[in-house]
């Protein structure tokens, strides 16, 4: 593989997951991690990624600006965003994960609803206070610096003293068998807190990460109530996860 096409694959990854691990590139372009270190080196010089320790993050997850110009598949995150508001009702009690779908749902939300909406995002937390009618209760923990999500024992601590109406969650993959899984086994063990301290739970996912699995499981599909892709109802693409007990939006 020429080393434009790594380049290409590298950002793929990057940009459909937020989050990729070297190891995980290496072996999906099965080349070495030395391979891996110097590319990913090059595209954090030209700006097209962030280079972090043992991985790499995508432009739009970490720097959360108003243009959102580095956001991957907006629009579709757009449009599942707008399908998640219809679950919305006045005075409830919501949950809003991290994560780039997560936060566009938060701008989405219309300045005359009344809700109550926890959130461990800091960028969803101050995208909440724009909203006169939302009050904003953020749970703190240990703050990823490449996330700006709260995680940890604490988080989940906290997480146990609530019980809201709807959570709205993201996760890295997703497939009928496997369920949602991470690569990051203190994300998936703050998502099961966030699962837990919720009635129903709203996954919001992109198709691209449909049929796609990794290390550390967050649950079975089966746990979700509801899974707001952009995709129609009738597209193919959701054949095998109609059979799943869940709502399908």
């Amino acid at each position: 593989m020429l080393k434009e096409e790594r380049h290409r694959a590298i950002l793929n990854e990057v940009e459909l997951h937020n989050r990729v691990l070297l190891t995980d590139l290496a072996e999906k372009l099965d080349v070495s991690i030395d391979t891996v270190r110097r590319d990913v080196k090059e595209l954090d010089a030209e700006n097209m990624l962030t280079k972090v320790h043992g991985g790499a993050v995508s432009l739009g997850f970490v720097n959360q600006s108003p243009v959102r110009s580095n956001v991957y598949a907006l629009d579709k995150k757009v449009n599942i965003a707008k399908k998640a508001l219809a679950l919305l009702r006045n005075n409830s009690v919501i949950l809003i994960d991290g994560g780039t779908t997560c936060l566009e749902l938060a701008r989405l939300l219309p300045t005359n609803i009344k809700l109550t909406c926890f959130t461990l995002s800091l960028p969803v937390a101050m995208e909440l206070l724009a909203k006169p009618n939302v009050e904003t209760i953020f749970i703190g923990g240990t703050l990823s610096r490449d996330s700006q999500i709260a995680v940890g024992s604490s988080t989940i601590n906290a997480l146990t003293q609530i019980k809201v109406d709807y959570s709205f969650i993201g996760t890295g993959y997703v497939d009928t068998e496997f369920g949602l899984t991470e690569f990051d086994w203190e994300v998936v063990q703050t998502k099961k807190a966030v699962i837990n301290a919720s009635k129903k739970t709203v996954l919001l996912c992109i198709s691209e990460k449909l049929n796609s699995q990794h290390r550390f499981k967050t649950c079975d599909l089966n746990v979700i109530s509801t899974m707001v892709t952009e995709l129609e109802a009738w597209d193919k693409k959701l054949d095998a996860f109609k059979n799943m007990n869940i709502q399908l939006l």
